[in-house]
């Protein structure tokens, strides 16, 4: 859509109603300034068309794009996913990433430019107070994800296009700014509970205030859990507890359902469906039944294959090994031994989308609140409403309802352990170190430090496919420890990570913005506080017990 031209339109309508026109009878009684029927219908299609537009923004719906951010980052470094085209040299997994790896959340024209710009013609042609609770819940998610993937970035000073050549802020004052537009936007809504847009006007919760007004509580309750280590402190002078505490406190509440999940239903998708699914499945060879670009990594399999975990079959495409002992869920090792795709690397496990092209693109499900609730309760000591035992189990459960698989409590009174990673392509990336001591029952006399690990593996489990908010969780806390990468195979790489157990940390900026940018550019890496690599721990990555 060109919605400046909408705009004009609307505008150019609105003069001729004013004009002089005295031909007949109904135009003589019509009110001059009234907005007509066509006028309303075409400003309520802007404003449809501008909003799934910014819902476009938050997982991209632009395959290209979606690959990038969702599947060869995020879904990399938050274990879910394995890069599986044997013709990449360069990847973030291997931590040698080119330009065109790494730049895509700031520079891609799918994510900044196409959420500001439709913002502002939507707030150029609507004034309905819940469509605005909506653009600034949406503007957090996206900006979210944004900040979280290099840490200091342009927020306040970004104008309606989007452009990104302006100064940066630092990410504290990102935060500030986010908890700022979540506190609006639940006022908004708080005083238009009872109001509606219609559904199709909304592809994420078809137009119910409550619902918007629950995300954003959860959303603040996550970021206030992101920020946990700091010594941050909001507009208002509130700390992470009483952020959080406020968001599980408040009369509509957080997500405790799955009815009040936060997805993008296909109806937003264009003609390639979930750009995720898509994307896996990137130059499938000829007969494989387990995708292309992407397959399932080993390190989510070997958890949930140790805890014989029945969300595998929903998860996961089932592996072509032939043989006595051929597994029936492998995964691949991320920065690993890539085999050629074509005869090895399809006989591993791929990635599962239930509906295929037509599975809904999550953002948030209730599992993930009950386990947030969980770690603050039980970790932190905050007021949640509940002990960290009931709201694990609520997460686990949630989280089996969800995915529609049974055998929940023999699953919460399991003991086994998560199994080293055998590889069946002649061992070549075989791991053979404990992932983890925990099995998923709960331990009432557990350490603090043992509470966490068991929440966080569980969350990250039920949180598949949210690779981005998987990863922000393994740098914050540590959990769930992951099979690193292969020293050999890494090599000396060039974007300055060593450690290969820590990871990366954050992605570098665009190259381009040393010389487009340069003077903002500087005041960024030295917000950051450290090289502009992959290394580099950003603000919020400060918990003492990881070294």
């Amino acid at each position: 859509m060109k919605y400046d031209m909408i705009k004009a339109s609307l505008a150019l309508a609105a003069v001729c109603c004013l004009g002089a026109c005295t031909k007949n009878y109904l135009e003589i009684n019509s009110n001059p300034y009234e907005v007509t029927k066509e006028q309303m219908e075409a400003r309520d299609y802007a404003i449809a068309s501008g909003l799934s537009a910014m819902f476009g923004t938050v997982v991209s719906t632009d395959v290209n794009t979606a690959q990038f951010t969702d599947c060869l980052l995020g879904g990399t470094q938050g274990g879910y996913y394995a890069d599986a085209n044997n013709g990449w040299t360069s990847t973030i997994s291997k931590y040698n990433p080119t330009d065109d790896w790494t730049r895509v959340f700031l520079y891609s024209d799918k994510v900044i430019p196409q959420l500001y710009s439709n913002m502002s013609n939507i707030e150029g042609i609507s004034d309905d107070p819940m469509v605005h609770a909506i653009m600034k819940i949406v503007k957090v998610c996206v900006l979210n994800r944004v900040t979280d993937t290099y840490g200091p970035i342009p927020y306040s000073e970004i104008g309606s296009t989007g452009k990104i050549q302006v100064a940066y802020d630092s990410q504290s004052e990102v935060y500030s700014q986010m908890f700022d537009e979540l506190d609006e936007a639940i006022a908004l809504l708080d005083e238009n509970l009872d109001h509606s847009i219609t559904s199709t006007t909304d592809q994420v919760f078809d137009g119910t205030a409550r619902k918007w007004c629950r995300f954003a509580n959860s959303m603040k309750l996550r970021l206030a859990m992101r920020v946990v280590y700091t010594d941050f402190r909001s507009s208002e002078g509130l700390t992470p507890q009483q952020l959080a505490e406020e968001a599980v406190a408040h009369p509509v509440g957080v997500l405790q359902s799955n009815d009040d999940n936060a997805a993008l239903s296909p109806l937003a998708f264009g003609k390639d469906g979930n750009p995720l699914y898509t994307a896996c499945m990137y130059n499938t060879p000829v007969g494989s039944l387990t995708g292309g670009d992407s397959h399932a990594a080993a390190d989510i399999i070997c958890y949930m294959n140790g805890y014989n975990d029945p969300r595998r079959e929903k998860y996961f495409s089932r592996a072509q090994f032939t043989g006595e002992n051929a597994p029936e869920y492998v995964g691949m090792r991320r920065g690993g031994v890539i085999p050629a795709l074509s005869t090895i690397g399809l006989l591993y496990s791929g990635v599962n989308f239930v509906d295929g092209m037509s599975t809904p693109v999550q953002w948030m499900n209730a599992a993930e609140v009950a386990f947030l609730r969980a770690e603050g309760a039980g970790v932190f000591g905050w007021q949640m409403g509940g002990t960290a035992r009931e709201f694990y189990e609520q997460g686990v459960r949630l989280s089996f309802e969800q995915w529609g698989v049974g055998g929940v409590d023999e699953y919460l009174a399991g003991t086994t352990l998560p199994q080293p990673y055998v590889d069946p392509n002649d061992g070549l990336s075989s791991y053979d170190g404990q992932l983890s001591t925990l099995g998923v029952a709960w331990n009432d006399a557990a350490s603090k430090e043992e509470m966490q690990e068991r929440i966080l593996i569980q969350k990250w489990i039920a949180n598949f496919h949210l690779g981005n908010e998987a990863w922000a969780d393994i740098r914050r806390t540590g959990f769930p420890h992951l099979i690193p990468a292969v020293e050999s195979v890494v090599g000396n790489n060039t974007q300055g990570v060593r450690n290969l157990e820590l990871g990366a940390r954050r992605m570098p900026y665009p190259a381009d913005e040393a010389t487009n940018n340069p003077e903002n550019y500087a005041r960024a890496v030295e917000l950051l506080g450290g090289s502009d690599n992959m290394a580099t721990r950003m603000w919020w990555d400060c918990n003492p017990a990881i070294k």
